[in-house]
């Protein structure tokens, strides 16, 4: 059976408690804090109400351009009632044309 010396049983000893030590450190560093959660949570939220405010505009906008749509269509409608076509109308029965 062969022993290692003291040197390289010193230098062995070292490398894994390094490995160990940094092995711990990163899944210390992975791990969200209450802290940070409590952030990520409070930004979600401000997300979530700037994107009900905008759905909000969207609808408001959707029911602005409708009604200006109804409201134009109204208004030709009205023209068109108002004002019947320009059209020559036909002549009355019995009566003569001339030709030029």
């Amino acid at each position: 059976m062969k022993f290692l010396s003291p040197p390289l049983i010193t230098l062995t000893m070292k490398k894994v408690l390094f490995l160990a030590l940094a092995a711990a450190s990163f899944s210390f560093t992975s791990c969200d804090s209450k802290t940070e959660n409590a952030q990520e949570n409070a930004a979600d939220g401000v997300e979530a109400s700037g994107e009900a405010k905008a759905d909000a505009m969207e609808e408001q906008a959707d029911m602005v351009r409708d009604s200006a749509d109804n409201k134009a269509d109204a208004m030709e409608d009205a023209a068109d009632v108002n004002n019947p076509s320009q059209t020559t109308p036909a002549p009355a029965a019995g009566a003569t044309t001339t030709q030029q």
